[in-house]
C-alpha cells in the first residue's frame, strides 16, 4: 500500500539527496585519486572492507537489533546483495569508471530504477502499464541524449 507523505517525508528526500552526493563523491574519488590506477577488484575490496568494519559498529551505536532468526529468504537476499549487487555490479561500475569520462558514465545511473521497475514486473508481478513503459522509454531517451555523439 502507498501512503500519503507525512510531515517527516523530507527525511527520506534528504537521504536520497545525500546518497546521490555520496555516489558522485565515490565516482569522482575513484576517477581522480590513486584508485584510478588500482584494479576494480581491489577498489571493491577496499570499499567492502571499510563497510564491514564501520557498519556493524554503526548498527550497534544506533541500537539496531539485527536479524536473530534468518529465514531462507533472508539468506537468499543476503547472497544476492553480496554477490550480485555489491560484487558484480560494483566491479563493473569501477571498471567502467576507469574506461570512460565520469560525466558521460554517470547518466547510466538512471538505469538503476529502470532495472528495479523491470524486476518488479518480472519477479513480483507488479503492474507494467503503458505509463510505466512510457516512463522507461523517457529514461532511456534521456540517457541517449546525454551520451549521443556531438
Amino acid at each position: 500500500h502507498l501512503f500519503m507523505p507525512t510531515d517527516r517525508a523530507w527525511i527520506g528526500d534528504l537521504m536520497i539527496m545525500l546518497a546521490a552526493v555520496f555516489w558522485a563523491a565515490t565516482t569522482l574519488t575513484v576517477k581522480a585519486s590513486a584508485l584510478a590506477r588500482v584494479s576494480a577488484e581491489k577498489t571493491l575490496l577496499y570499499q567492502l572492507a571499510v563497510s564491514a568494519l564501520v557498519l556493524p559498529l554503526l548498527s550497534v551505536a544506533l541500537g539496531e537489533p539485527g536479524v536473530f532468526a534468518p529465514t531462507p529468504l533472508v539468506w537468499a537476499s543476503l547472497f544476492f546483495q553480496t554477490f550480485i549487487v555489491a560484487g558484480m555490479s560494483y566491479l563493473g561500475w569501477f571498471w567502467l569508471v576507469r574506461q570512460y569520462p565520469a560525466t558521460r558514465l554517470s547518466s547510466f545511473s538512471f538505469l538503476t530504477p529502470v532495472m528495479g521497475v523491470l524486476a518488479g514486473g518480472l519477479l513480483l508481478g507488479e503492474a507494467m502499464t503503458p505509463a510505466v513503459f512510457g516512463a522507461l522509454f523517457l529514461v532511456g531517451a534521456g540517457i541517449w541524449v546525454a551520451n549521443r555523439p556531438r
